[in-house]
């Protein structure tokens, strides 16, 4: 890798970086003024109010971020309204919370945006031999994968630094990926665009976090995650669909499982709760800390899988893959993250 390279890396990540972490505290003081304040409630962990207006810094980090280091297409352009219309959605959750439809609307606008306008699809898919072409079903396709992105990031953004360190991880290894495969194009730089501003949000957001992402922040960058999975997309091969949602592992499961969860006791879906991936571990004793760690920790561990999966050793990707997946299993199976299965032990034992 050349000198040039590596000092362009540095720039696109440094100079967001730094722009959003001097300008939080401003976002902070705005957020106070216009009441997009997140007061303490039952399921909540913090216990004093606090900004979130997040997004908003992330977002700002990221346009300057694609002014400096971007170039302009039609596709780019899908991307910013796109990102606007979330973004503007979000900051509107933020001060009056919006009805989960209304929001929802404007997350499907933006998705549709994208694949419509855009022209960001997952067109079509080889493996195992095997070839499919989605045709016109490639728009539904991937206005879902966008609106499940953008919901797994909302979902698991439920402590101090959780949403900002995970999609962090997300954007440091798909950058990762495209540079060794010299793939130079929009996703290498949104990638560590996105890096830089969500890294300097997290100066102010790591426990204990003097500002929120708020839904306009957990919102944005699940969005941005789908956009640059689905610019990833283009070598139509399961390996190009299949990476990022391992790298993104830790949401995805947190979704899946709490889908499970409130279906099993005929709750509504979107109910919420306190059984998380992040509410059991803090159950174990660990600390908000702790267990933000724990959990960047499996997210490193998969993402380092799939680094090692595309670039170096599939076969031993897979064993580190099946390992993680091993300890999800047993991580289920000790907890009430699904299902009490140790409560139902007990009460056979007594009987």
């Amino acid at each position: 890798m050349s000198i040039e390279l590596i000092s362009k890396i540095v720039l696109i990540i440094v100079i967001p970086f730094v722009f959003v972490a001097i300008i939080m505290p401003f976002i902070c003081e705005l957020a106070l003024q216009i009441g997009a304040v997140d007061m303490p409630r039952e399921r909540h962990i913090h216990t004093k109010p606090t900004p979130r207006l997040g997004g908003l810094g992330i977002f700002l980090g990221f346009l300057l971020g694609y002014m400096l280091f971007g170039t302009h297409s039609s596709q780019m352009n899908s991307i910013l309204i796109g990102s606007f219309i979330i973004i503007l959605t979000g900051i509107v959750d933020d001060i009056v919370e919006l009805k989960p439809s209304v929001k929802f609307g404007g997350q499907l606008v933006a998705a549709t945006i994208i694949a419509v306008y855009g022209n960001i699809l997952l067109k079509e898919i080889s493996a195992f031999g095997i070839y499919l072409d989605f045709g016109i079903m490639a728009y539904p396709f991937t206005i879902f994968f966008i609106l499940g992105c953008i919901n797994c990031i909302n979902l698991i953004d439920g402590l101090d630094g959780l949403s900002g360190g995970i999609s962090s991880i997300y954007f440091l290894t798909i950058g990762i990926i495209a540079t060794m495969q010299n793939k130079f194009g929009l996703e290498f730089v949104l990638s560590f665009v996105m890096l830089g501003s969500t890294l300097g949000f997290l100066v102010h957001n790591f426990n204990p976090a003097k500002i929120f992402a708020g839904d306009s922040g957990s919102m944005f960058m699940g969005f941005m995650i789908s956009v640059i999975a689905l610019l990833g997309f283009k070598n139509v091969t399961l390996t190009s669909f299949i990476v990022p949602l391992f790298v993104l592992a830790i949401p995805i499961l947190d979704t899946i499982f709490a889908i499970i969860r409130r279906t099993i006791k005929g709750e509504s879906i979107a109910k919420a709760d306190k059984f998380h991936i992040h509410h059991q571990l803090l159950n174990k004793k660990f600390s908000v800390r702790q267990t933000v760690c724990i959990i960047y920790l499996v997210d490193l561990l998969f993402a380092i899988a799939s680094i090692i999966y595309v670039l170096k050793d599939r076969y031993l990707g897979y064993i580190i893959y099946g390992v993680l997946l091993s300890i999800v299993v047993v991580f289920v199976l000790n907890t009430s993250v699904i299902y009490d299965f140790k409560g139902i032990s007990k009460n056979k034992e007594k009987e």
